[in-house]
């Protein structure tokens, strides 16, 4: 490690960091005023009922935006949707080189094909033991295991020291797809001398080592060949291990594999194509559903996370139009629930259970692994590694502390609580946050992408809550109401607790309200407006409890 005093290395999260999702980590180097910076994954996270009509939430980037210039390059760890989804919506604000593996580039190029305008990403393909130069950075791509093809950590080597980033990993000996976490690099890299590692938290809260692919595998192999009727099983698309243990099961018990899913296609198409699933029979399509024995089926589909529109959800509802589940066949959620689709996901399941169907989660049986550290495993890498700082990521604020409080008694010397925005100094001096820089999040609604505000998001939200009446105030031209006031109401009760219809309520309040003005004053069309619209929402209240948003018309003859 080179302990030139001339260079300032810093660490800045605006995703990721104190949630879990929408991974975005930025690296500088050099003097503020001619810093040079990479960024590390480049990911979204997916909105709440909290959010209505939000597609995807994404890191608001303006603070690398403001020195792309000095922007050398975006490195992706792998293609988790919270660690490369954003791409294609960010990247046209960066324009910077990409940095990825082949299997990540497949499915950027794969989801680039089904986004109308999705522009064209140049990427620089690595895999796991290259090295590459971004200005004063040199990457170096190290092998660990996930749920995912071809993840890797990053060494990120300056001339002040190294940060190894771990992105998402586990310690797993026998792997169903790749080969185990590089222990011997790592350990390396450690006794080279390691400043600081930014390392995942997602399961610092868990005690032990997480089981191996190969157990799953062993576990869904037993259930697929003693189930009497259909199999479904639903798993992330992106879990091509998952999907090659499912199609090997299958073929062993001498049934056949049919996909549901857009993006399990896909996912499928880049991963065959790779020759992650040689030697397994051909998956089958929807419409070869009716030609399939019932009990020689087995189906992987999309909608672990209780999506509405994905498969899973039409076949809990018994409304795909080619494939249908009966009395007695079986659903296994090979997948955890992410933090907010709970509810959604019980739903899929008690429809599922009304009708017959069996449903068999982690739990009952070793149906699905985390692709993340426990607690054991964890110290194992701080163990190899040695860094001299622990910057705890990828987690929310509970996983963030008892991974501070881990790395503490693994003996790492300085231990620094960051959070999205925070600046954090890792050379010259002690580590410590030394800033705070812009962040905050930004909602893909449709075609477009804004903030809360620019979006309405925040509107819509309160649409969701208490409607919306819309008056029309029509005035002769002796300033005179020329009739009653017009109303429409959306979301709006029909009628009051007792039994009086909530327009005509409304409509004479807009007409009392009117009336009240001096008629010289009624001129004035904002003084009718406001006055009407203060008297609608008055009167809503006063019937229902709750006060509309009001939007109110003035036309004078």
């Amino acid at each position: 490690m080179n302990n030139d005093n001339n260079g300032e290395l810093v660490f800045c999260p605006l995703g990721g960091v104190g949630e879990i999702g929408m991974n975005f980590a930025l690296y500088g180097f050099g003097p503020e005023e001619s810093r040079e910076w990479i960024v590390v994954d480049c990911g979204v996270s997916f909105a709440g009922p909290e959010m209505p009509g939000v597609d995807l939430v994404l890191p608001d980037i303006r603070f690398i935006e403001e020195k792309r210039r000095s922007l050398k390059g975006i490195v992706i760890t792998h293609a988790h949707e919270d660690h490369y989804g954003a791409l294609l919506d960010l990247w046209p604000r960066l324009k910077v080189p990409v940095y990825a593996t082949a299997f990540t580039a497949g499915l950027l190029a794969a989801k680039r094909e089904g986004e109308p305008n999705a522009p064209e990403i140049p990427v620089t393909p690595f895999k796991a033991g290259d090295r590459f130069r971004l200005g004063a950075f040199e990457i170096e791509a190290i092998n660990v295991t996930h749920s995912i093809p071809e993840p890797v950590a990053l060494a990120i080597r300056t001339p002040v020291g190294t940060v190894l980033h771990t992105g998402d990993w586990k310690i797993d000996a026998t792997p169903v797809l790749g080969a185990p976490t590089d222990e011997a690099r790592l350990r390396a890299i450690g006794e080279e001398g390691v400043l600081a590692m930014v390392a995942d938290s997602t399961n610092a809260m868990r005690e032990g080592v997480s089981p191996s692919e190969r157990e799953v595998s062993a576990s869904l192999a037993k259930i697929i060949a003693e189930a009497p009727g259909r199999v479904a099983v639903t798993t992330f698309s992106s879990n091509v291990g998952r999907i090659r243990a499912v199609a090997e099961a299958a073929r062993d018990a001498d049934r056949q594999v049919l996909l549901m899913g857009r993006s399990m296609r896909r996912v499928v198409d880049v991963a065959d194509e790779l020759g992650y699933l040689e030697s397994l029979p051909p998956f089958l399509s929807e419409q070869d559903f009716g030609y399939i024995p019932r009990e020689k089926a087995v189906i992987i589909l999309t909608g672990s996370q209780g999506e509405p529109r994905a498969a899973l959800a039409r076949l809990s509802r018994d409304e795909h139009p080619a494939v249908s589940l009966s009395k007695g066949d079986m659903v296994i959620f090979s997948s955890r629930s992410i933090p907010g689709n709970e509810k959604l996901i019980i739903e899929i399941k008690n429809a599922l259970i009304d009708r017959g169907i069996t449903v068999l989660e982690d739990g009952e049986a070793l149906v699905h692994v985390s692709g993340h550290p426990r607690r054991n495993e964890m110290r194992q890498m701080y163990e190899w590694v040695k860094p001299q700082v622990a910057v705890p990521a990828h987690g929310e604020a509970a996983h963030l502390v008892a991974h501070a409080k881990l790395a503490r008694e693994a003996g790492v010397p300085r231990v620094v609580a960051a959070r999205n925005g925070a600046l954090v100094r890792l050379h010259p001096g002690p580590a410590e946050v030394v800033d705070e820089v812009p962040v905050g999040r930004l909602y893909k609604d449709g075609r477009l992408i804004g903030t809360a505000e620019e979006t309405g998001i925040l509107e819509r939200r309160r649409l969701s809550f208490v409607g919306h009446v819309a008056v029309h105030v029509e005035l002769t031209a002796k300033l005179a109401l020329r009739d009653n006031p017009e109303i429409v109401s959306l979301g709006l009760p029909q009628e009051d607790e007792e039994g009086e219809d909530m327009e005509d309520i409304l409509v004479d309040a807009a007409a009392d309200a009117v009336e009240s003005i001096p008629p010289k004053r009624r001129g004035d069309v904002e003084t009718v407006r406001e006055a009407v619209r203060r008297a609608v929402r008055f009167a809503a209240s006063d019937a229902w409890g709750k006060k509309p948003i009001v939007t109110v018309f003035v036309s004078k003859a």
